[in-house]
């Protein structure tokens, strides 16, 4: 009976195998024997872990608009979460370099940050939570524990030292546009007197005091947006401060002209004098004041993400730091804009409402005119000193962006991560299996 030269006689494969079985079972332990060895020759390796979290609500229009701009549809999910931002952060040279140079490589094998970052750490975030896992190897537990300690130290030392710069720039700014308002507003208590005293008008008869009550919403919504205004240009200087020359990222503030922003910017001076104008028929109380004030905000966080969206297609190539320094920057410029064309909408309406309350003698019609000027002014200085004060508290609480939950821990010192020594003897004992039976055919063959 003739036998096809292609097939395999297994009772025969395995009586040879049982012939050679000194060889088989050599090959097989060798193979195993060595791979054991080199799970003891290898270098040990710990691992420690640090566990942070983020703050989901920061100070600024950043998180607040891209938490609008989930909300509204706008960008699905490209816009970069402040979580995802950290995580790349901590990767940077200003956190890791320190790290790299208290470790004592030597100079042929000392590694760049990206390297070190890609082999001795692991950090990831929980999706859905605000939740970052800092994971690092070491030689030793008490290297593993130091360097992912560091990593979050590092970490919140540039973070505090990055927020109180820019809180310094954003006080200054803020501070000279203060003194600027105190002395105005001086000058026109200073007018009102000298006006009053030469005129002697000192308190207006009941119909000037009833035209003044129907100017007073005019005067609260001018006195407010002019607060937007200077508050919306110290963050535009201070973005524009810290950018530096950067001047290739400033294109991002031109995105008044976008076509959606415009027509959202009309929207919100429209519904600004509507509020004026429901404010003079009723209190801030009543249903239709307060459901006006929430379309006013609406609209406003369907603006901010939309200079988001439009911001974030246009920053790509740029680092989580730039990325958001230029929203902000952005996000300012837009501000300001809608603040500066409410302002000249408002005030086009109030005249008009001027015209049509009667007419009052000169000099009624004067002191009516200094004593709005004079409170619009105060309320402007008042609100600048009160956001002043407000930004003191948040620059002490910017530096509180991460909290530590769980810090980093000590690894046992008789649980390596590294080397697997049951994984790589087995791998051996794999590749044993395989040679021998490869022995084994090579020696069926040669007896065939």
């Amino acid at each position: 009976m003739e036998h096809n030269e292609d097939t395999i006689d297994l009772s025969r494969l395995f009586r040879v195998m049982g012939d050679h079985k000194t060889v088989v079972f050599g090959i097989v332990g060798a193979c195993t024997l060595v791979a054991l060895v080199i799970s003891l020759i290898l270098p040990k390796q710990y691992e420690s872990t640090t566990l942070v979290q983020t703050r989901t609500a920061t100070k600024v229009d950043i998180s607040g608009a891209a938490a609008a701009m989930a909300a509204l549809g706008f960008g699905g999910g490209s816009v970069s979460s402040p979580t995802m931002n950290y995580m790349e952060l901590m990767k940077s040279r200003t956190v890791l370099e320190p790290i790299i140079d208290s470790l004592d490589f030597d100079s042929d094998e000392r590694p760049d940050t990206k390297k070190f970052a890609k082999k001795y750490l692991d950090i990831k975030n929980t999706k859905g939570t605000n939740l970052i896992e800092v994971t690092a190897l070491g030689d030793t537990p008490e290297e593993a524990q130091r360097i992912s300690q560091a990593v979050v130290d590092n970490f919140l030392l540039m973070q505090t030292d990055k927020n109180q710069q820019t809180q310094s720039l954003l006080m200054q700014f803020l501070d000279d546009r203060i003194s600027g308002t105190k002395k105005e507003a001086e000058e026109a208590e200073a007018k009102l007197a000298a006006f009053s005293r030469e005129h002697k008008v000192y308190s207006p008869d009941d119909q000037a005091k009833a035209a003044i009550e129907q100017m007073a919403a005019f005067d609260k919504a001018i006195s407010e947006v002019v607060v937007e205004a200077k508050s919306a240009q110290a963050s535009l200087d201070v973005a524009n401060e810290k950018l530096g020359e950067q001047k290739s990222a400033s294109r991002a503030y031109s995105i008044s002209d976008n076509t959606t922003v415009q027509k959202i910017r009309d929207q919100i001076v429209a519904k600004r004098v509507e509020i004026v104008g429901l404010e003079q028929k009723y209190t801030d109380l009543h249903p239709s004041v307060q459901q006006a004030r929430k379309e006013l905000e609406q609209l406003q966080r369907s603006l901010d993400a939309e200079v988001l969206a439009t911001v974030e297609s246009n920053a790509t190539t740029l680092n989580p730091t730039q990325s958001q320094l230029l929203s902000k920057g952005a996000l300012a410029a837009v501000n300001l804009a809608v603040a500066t064309a409410s302002e000249s909408a408002l005030k086009e309406q109030q005249a008009k409402k001027e015209a049509e309350l009667g007419s009052f003698p000169d000099d009624v019609m004067d002191y009516m005119r200094l004593s709005r000027d004079s409170k619009v002014k105060n309320e402007v200085y008042l609100n600048l000193v009160k956001q002043y004060e407000q930004n003191k508290i948040q620059s002490a609480m910017e530096s509180m962006d991460i909290q530590i939950i769980d810090p980093a821990n000590l690894p046992d010192i008789e649980k390596p991560v590294a080397p697997r020594k049951k994984l790589i003897t087995a791998i051996g004992f794999v590749v044993g299996v395989l040679l021998a039976m490869g022995y084994s055919l090579l020696a069926y063959r040669r007896e065939a």
